[in-house]
């Protein structure tokens, strides 16, 4: 089994049979959240263009996302897991668009098997990307740190590798310091930033005990992640 880390959202040199795309300070906590908030599905879109296209024809939709880091002037929700976690999801369909994981996800549809996480479900994604390559010594595995110098998803990346390694040569709590510390957080731990939500930061280093993980579906006209049962 050959696993190999990249940082950033272009389109890694190799394609590899599975790929695991990382995106830890926010998209993929807010994904994570909004499943656990009863969403159905997430389109990912690739500009916020189509967003507005898509929601356009079905406006019951919701669009959530940011730029560079900052909420979209039109979108129904931002990149906040914290206020997430405050919305009413149940059965509803999310459109997003992010910087960096939604970006690097689209960038990485040519593997066969496509997942995303934040480091909340970093663990339970790597255990069953492990049940499913059980006897498959030829397996490769792209995993995707999506921010382009953030310590945030090398650190979960490195975690996951280890996994996917079965060692436990990472402690969990290095990783959530490495998180904490990074500079992609910093924004967010200082109080006198109001644009960036503060709570946003411990919502991403929760490790959550779930009962699925995120699997994109490219067989579909747009790109989705939907939730799998483990």
């Amino acid at each position: 089994m050959q696993i190999n880390i990249h940082q950033g959202s272009s389109t890694p040199i190799k394609v590899a049979n599975i790929t695991v795309v990382i995106d830890v300070i926010r998209a993929f906590t807010v994904a994570h959240y909004a499943f656990l908030q009863g969403i159905n599905r997430i389109l990912l879109a690739e500009t916020v263009e189509q967003s507005f296209q898509i929601k356009k024809k079905n406006p019951e939709y919701l669009l959530a996302g940011e730029i560079d880091g900052i909420a979209i002037n039109g979108f129904d929700l931002d990149n906040s897991p914290y206020r997430i976690r405050e919305s009413n999801l149940e059965r509803k369909t999310l459109v997003q668009k992010t910087t960096n994981g939604v970006r690097a996800t689209l960038n990485c549809l040519a593997s066969e098997h496509v997942f995303v996480t934040g480091f909340t479900n970093a663990r339970n994604t790597a255990h069953f990307i492990r049940k499913m390559i059980v006897g498959e010594k030829d397996k490769s595995i792209n995993i995707i740190a999506s921010h382009p110098s953030g310590d945030d998803d090398l650190a979960c990346a490195e975690y996951m590798k280890s996994i996917l390694n079965d060692s436990d040569s990472i402690a969990i709590d290095d990783v959530i310091r490495r998180i904490k510390n990074s500079h992609v957080a910093k924004k967010f731990l200082d109080f006198n930033n109001e644009v960036f939500c503060s709570e946003d930061i411990f919502y991403c280093i929760k490790e959550l005990k779930s009962n699925f993980i995120m699997k994109v579906n490219h067989a579909s006209g747009i790109p989705m992640i939907e939730r799998v049962s483990v």
